[in-house]
């Protein structure tokens, strides 16, 4: 089975026609993969909440996530500016591959009455983001403590200038669309 890092390789050959590429370097390219979620209400009255969503972020990811603050104050939702309201985490190099193969081969297959992600869900600058309503999806969370279920986005990042430029370079990768 070929990986990601292969596929995108091949994309310079497949796209190049249609495209009008000079050389490999104008060919898409993941960037970074952006994985993130929120602690939610909960998060004022159970302190516990923030440690156990970053818990298991890092146990999904491979890595520690950063925790993100509020930008500003909202007095209807009682948070103030940088109150934590949620947590993010970073992949890029070898750490985004593998976590790219886990996702398209390993989870998404693994997700209840799954049948393909939208074509919409590429916005107009080449970027996919994915929508993840429980995590325990991921093989790395114990299905014994399914107390605490959160959702997640999955944000891949690329070097595609056009939605359609990006669409074709995700079904090269693998990305199974509904058809």
């Amino acid at each position: 089975m070929e990986s990601i890092k292969q596929k995108e390789k091949k994309a310079y050959e497949m796209m190049k026609a249609e495209f009008g590429y000079k050389n490999s370097m104008a060919a898409p390219k993941l960037k970074k993969i952006v994985v993130s979620s929120g602690t939610g209400k909960q998060a004022k009255s159970d302190k516990n909440r923030t440690a156990h969503v970053a818990d298991r972020l890092a146990k999904i990811t491979g890595q520690k996530p950063a925790l993100r603050g509020a930008k500003k104050s909202i007095a209807s939702f009682k948070i103030r500016q940088g109150d934590p309201v949620g947590l993010m985490v970073t992949l890029r190099g070898a750490g985004m591959y593998d976590f790219a193969e886990k996702v398209i081969h390993i989870s998404l297959p693994r997700t209840k009455d799954f049948r393909g992600i939208e074509k919409k869900a590429v916005d107009a600058v080449g970027n996919l983001t994915l929508g993840i309503k429980e995590h325990t999806i991921f093989a790395e969370t114990g299905d014994e403590d399914i107390r605490d279920v959160f959702g997640l986005a999955i944000t891949f990042v690329t070097t595609a200038k056009t939605k359609e430029e990006a669409v074709q370079f995700f079904t090269i990768l693998g990305i199974p669309f509904k058809q």
